[in-house]
């Protein structure tokens, strides 16, 4: 069969017309998309660019106006006012982006975390917590129940926060063990403050079994046991806390010691805490050694003092190796000592490790920044 050349000839200049003719038409949609692109955006996005929220904001309305249909330009808009603090004039965008029948299912989970933002922002919890429910089965899901967890946490609903930790937690979100624990402490001191001794008891029991590895659990439960009179049962828990966690020794080496004062039987306690001192000198851990020295060291209290200034030059120790040395001039003593006790006492906070902020008792939830476990045992000195 002969190949006839001429279809060839004939169909080069019709395919180079097909594609001018295509081209041409391209540049003409552009163009029209162009026009129709309100200016007001451009500025808008200019105005962003250049940190000028307030014409930003301005510019965007105008956009909105021009084309109410753009969703995009409806959530730059609410973003921009919760950005600026405007929550009521935010919640009104995306409400009334919810309130369209043509959004789509995208836009629409979308609009409603969005939504659910406004609401944390501004305070509204009861709120906030309505619409991060709505978001279960969408995409937001995971963020919504991030956000439910810190909502139920400020406004300390416990049980509801370990159903949604639970949630995170079976998600493949992470190990919230640790988490549970603290929720189950939570309840055992508020039950505790009720008088329920028995309730508190049964939460701080499980508490234990859900994060072993914690010391808060023992702590409180020891506690509860000293209340009841029951020393042998607290001192039990607290060398307990020692072995299974011996980075909270400061926090366990006071209340070790008065319990083992109380029952006389300070061997045990002495020798685990000395050991524990010796691997990581601690200024509450020294307390503590102090406290049961007679009878276990032939080392007297200045003495230990001044063998901890040996590992730090801890002012701390300093103060209270002087409380007990007899100065030339004695009668200067106790303004000295007043002073020196001054001096000392912010190096004796405690600081969170997230942000900073310090406080004169240990916290296991940050009051700042409400970071879980973000106290190191230790004091500011120690740091």
């Amino acid at each position: 069969m002969d190949f006839d050349l001429s279809w060839i000839l004939l169909g080069l200049p019709l395919a180079f017309v097909l594609g001018w003719v295509s081209s041409r038409l391209d540049l003409r949609q552009i163009r029209l998309e162009d026009r129709n692109t309100p200016k007001a955006y451009f500025r808008g996005l200019n105005y962003l660019l250049n940190e000028q929220q307030d014409q930003a904001i301005d510019a965007f309305i105008e956009a909105v106006q021009n084309d109410p249909d753009t969703s995009e330009l409806h959530f730059a808009l609410g973003n921009l006012f919760r950005r600026r603090g405007e929550y009521q004039r935010a919640v009104r965008v995306h409400e009334h982006l919810l309130s369209r029948g043509d959004l789509s299912q995208g836009d629409r989970h979308r609009a409603q975390h969005a939504l659910a933002l406004d609401f944390l922002k501004a305070g509204l919890l009861d709120r906030a917590e309505e619409a991060l429910r709505k978001l279960e089965g969408t995409p937001f899901e995971q963020e919504a129940r991030l956000a439910l967890l810190a909502n139920y946490e400020r406004s300390r609903d416990w049980a509801l926060a370990a159903e949604v930790a639970e949630k995170l937690e079976q998600a493949g979100q992470g190990n919230f063990s640790l988490r549970l624990a603290h929720y189950l402490c939570e309840q055992a001191a508020h039950a505790n403050s009720q008088g329920n001794d028995e309730q508190a008891h049964q939460l701080l029991q499980q508490a234990i079994e859900r994060a072993p590895q914690a010391a808060r659990a023992r702590l409180q439960l020891a506690h509860l046991y000293a209340q009841q009179g029951q020393q042998t049962q607290a001192q039990r828990l607290l060398l307990q806390a020692l072995e299974h966690t011996p980075a909270a020794a400061p926090l366990i080496a006071g209340p070790l010691a008065e319990v083992s004062l109380a029952l006389q039987q300070t061997a045990t306690p002495f020798t685990r805490l000395q050991a524990i001192y010796d691997a990581s000198p601690a200024l509450d851990v020294l307390d503590a050694l102090v406290r049961l020295a007679p009878g276990n060291t032939p080392l007297t209290e200045r003495e230990l003092y001044a063998r901890h200034l040996a590992h730090a030059p801890s002012l701390v120790a300093a103060t209270r190796w002087i409380a007990q040395e007899k100065l030339e001039h004695e009668q200067f003593h106790p303004q000295v000592q007043r002073a020196l006790d001054q001096a000392v006492q912010p190096l004796l906070r405690y600081r969170c490790a997230a942000c900073g902020f310090e406080a004169s008792q240990h916290f296991w939830q940050c009051p700042g920044c409400q970071t879980w476990d973000s106290y190191p045992a230790c004091r500011v000195e120690e740091l």
